[in-house]
């Protein structure tokens, strides 16, 4: 199946949809069985058929009573009601170092089609070998409504590679700061990750230079950082080249002092916009922000001192930044919410003469079961102006943003602690110094509400030691 898209270019519709299951598994080596609750986030790639078969790649979070909670739940779902009369569930997640498959189907009878359609008996296995077994299902009474309800369909056109948004974007003009930077959760071990790549094209039209920083997060012990360049810019291909290091569509690369990595990146999701898509391909605006996927996953190596990390299905996301330097005083947030959903937000004060008395102008972008809220960038940030309602009250260790537009709104609180965070100084192509404060495992509490009679809450979502966030300031 085809459209057509706004812009003349050709497009397919798939199939995004949210699912909630209720069971009992019990473990190997217990006499007892344990609640289990599963809340997944389904995306096909097509519209479904029912008289066919269709694959869905599904995230979510599995919740064990008190054994285990899995936010970065990955697999792959079969839909194949009539042709295979069965609906199966692959579902890998991490325990602690364990890493875990849930396997189950729903076997489909014209006899029983309520109970086989919501029924999903399943077996737990670890490395191969069965590690539980237990039964999940769907609550038809509390649960179809927001079921239908989830059901989207969204337009996926023709495009470029998404990996072209990782190409340079410099043209030689002085006075230019060009970013490219990554940010990942262990899921294993709870480490977070930095990878910070920048081409410096300063202002008095010296030679532009490559450098930047890797930085690691343990869980248990203080943050590592190393520098590696300056070196002279020699152009990057389709990513940032420099030092032996790389940051290129699907790959990073390279080493800083005692710190070496090499991670595989796997793109989930369409690019996110967070300031205004013009504003990317236009750079009319002091500076710009985007993420060429809205969540990734890595897998790899990453090795500091003694210690070697070995993410796999590691989320988080690679980001993209160009403008003329850093801002007065700004606040970001990269937020994995699970399921898919992911919350990226900037917000800043410009160092440009007037604007720099302005309040924080704020750039929120909520991708929640395939569909981004605002729809359009520039309604969260008009605020500064008195005519929306988003405000940022930015400082350390917690900052905050609020807003509302349309029929919802959301508060956003950050906390950075500081044996978490990591200070570092910028400089901006006129020499300038800001100073970034950077923490990989920061906290984060999110709630959305909508109106209906009253505010309702809608979703909500707490991050310890998963948010990946900075403050800087001047």
């Amino acid at each position: 199946m085809s459209t057509r898209t706004p812009g003349g270019s050709t497009g397919s519709r798939g199939t995004a949809f949210r699912e909630t299951m209720f069971g009992t598994v019990r473990l190997e080596g217990e006499d007892r069985a344990r609640p289990i609750r599963l809340d997944l986030n389904a995306v096909a790639d097509r519209v479904l058929r029912l008289r066919g078969t269709t694959h869905a790649r599904i995230t979510g979070r599995i919740r064990i009573a008190g054994w285990a909670d899995a936010p970065c739940a990955e697999g792959e779902l079969e839909i194949s009601p009539l042709a295979r009369r069965r609906i199966r569930y692959r579902l890998s997640f991490t325990v602690g170092d364990r890493r875990l498959t849930l396997d189950g189907w729903k076997s489909v009878t014209p006899r029983r089609p309520v109970t086989s359609m919501t029924m999903l008996p399943f077996t737990l296995y670890e490395e191969g070998v069965p590690a539980g077994e237990g039964t999940l299902r769907f609550p038809v009474t509390t649960g179809l409504a927001p079921f239908l309800a989830s059901f989207r369909f969204p337009r996926h056109p023709r495009q470029k590679n998404p990996g072209s948004h990782m190409a340079p974007r410099w043209n030689g003009e002085p006075g230019r700061t060009e970013v490219w930077y990554t940010t990942v959760t262990d899921p294993a071990t709870g480490t977070g990750l930095w990878l910070h790549h920048e081409l410096t094209a300063p202002a008095d039209g010296s030679d532009p230079f490559a450098h930047g920083w890797a930085a690691v997060f343990p869980k248990d012990g203080p943050v590592r950082h190393a520098r590696f360049g300056p070196e002279k810019w020699a152009g990057g291909g389709d990513g940032f080249t420099a030092d032996g290091v790389l940051a290129a569509s699907g790959r990073l690369s390279g080493s800083a002092g005692a710190l070496r990595w090499d991670l595989a990146e796997q793109a989930d999701g369409a690019p996110l916009f967070t300031f205004p898509r013009w504003s990317w391909r236009r750079p009319l605006l002091p500076a710009a922000q985007m993420l060429p996927a809205a969540r990734a996953t890595y897998a790899g190596t990453f090795t500091y001192e003694n210690t070697t990390l070995t993410p796999v299905g590691a989320p988080g996301a690679t980001a993209r930044i160009y403008g003329h330097g850093n801002a007065h005083l700004w606040s970001w947030l990269h937020a994995d919410l699970g399921a898919g959903d992911v919350l990226e937000l900037v917000a800043a004060v410009s160092t440009r003469p007037g604007l720099r008395r302005l309040p924080p102008l704020v750039f929120l972008r909520l991708r929640q079961g395939g569909r981004t809220w605002p729809r359009r960038a520039e309604r969260t940030a008009v605020g500064w102006a008195g005519f929306g309602r988003f405000r940022a009250a930015i400082g350390l260790p917690t900052w905050t943003v609020t807003g509302r537009a349309g029929l919802r709104r959301i508060r956003v609180e950050v906390t950075q602690p500081e044996e978490r965070t990591l200070a570092l100084d910028y400089a901006d192509p006129d020499g300038s110094h800001a100073t970034c404060r950077n923490s990989e495992r920061a906290d984060a509490h999110v709630l959305l509400e909508r109106w209906w009679r009253g505010w309702r809450t809608e979703a909500e979502w707490t991050l310890a030691g998963t948010a990946h966030a900075e403050v800087g300031t001047r």
